[in-house]
């Protein structure tokens, strides 16, 4: 089993509110975006941690009529590793062989690269997996239960990159042509930006439908 963890936590302070309810599109926020992925690239436990405002974020998240399972970080102003450590705890079981751990505030990311995250772990057993794009690394992160004691021992302070670096390697760097699993809207600018983006994209499509007159 590979479940996945979703990290939204923390407090939003360079967007200004929280990002797991921004509206994406007509149909989902960030947070259900993310959840809707993963079950459609057949992941189907999928954890959210949550800390700040963790009841409007689960409130808003019912309204999507999706499963998925919510755990509350009480220390979530220590860091983004106490979140992942919290969700450890949650999906630390036998049979669990290996975790797939994303950031809210990534929702673009598509099924077919969660697919292609898992199936390259299936088969190449590396420790790590990343999608990767030149020098960029993006999510999901996948990472091995072997990994997930040595992430509890990590220090808060610097996080869980020094653990994931010292495990990457070419076997785990898959490389991806989707954008989404490097955008990362982390700003009320990033926001409008994407926004802007979007709008633009959906009046093209409607501008190319043929006239039904």
């Amino acid at each position: 089993m590979i479940p996945a963890i979703v990290l939204a936590a923390g407090r939003s302070s360079r967007m200004g509110r929280a990002k797991a309810s921004l509206p994406l599109d007509g149909a989902d926020t960030f947070l259900s975006r993310i959840v809707r992925t993963f079950h459609a690239a057949g992941i189907d436990d999928v954890i959210v941690v949550v800390g700040h405002e963790a009841d409007e974020i689960a409130s808003v998240f019912s309204q999507s009529g999706l499963p998925a399972r919510f755990v509350v970080n009480a220390n979530y102003d220590r860091g983004q590793l106490s979140s992942l450590v919290a969700g450890l705890a949650v999906i630390d079981r036998p049979g669990v062989t290996a975790a797939l751990i994303t950031l809210v505030d990534v929702p673009l990311v598509s099924a077919s690269t969660v697919r292609a995250v898992v199936d390259r772990y299936r088969s190449s057993h590396a420790r790590v997996v990343r999608p990767t794009s030149g020098a960029r690394h993006g999510h999901p992160l996948l990472i091995d239960r072997s990994l997930f004691n040595e992430l509890r021992r990590a220090d808060p302070a610097v996080g869980s990159k020094p653990v994931v670096r010292a495990h990457a390697s070419a076997e785990g760097d898959l490389e991806i042509a989707d954008e989404g699993a490097f955008t990362d809207i982390d700003t009320e600018e990033d926001y409008r930006r994407w926004v802007s983006r979007s709008s633009g994209a959906a009046d093209e499509m409607r501008d190319r439908r043929p006239s039904r007159e």
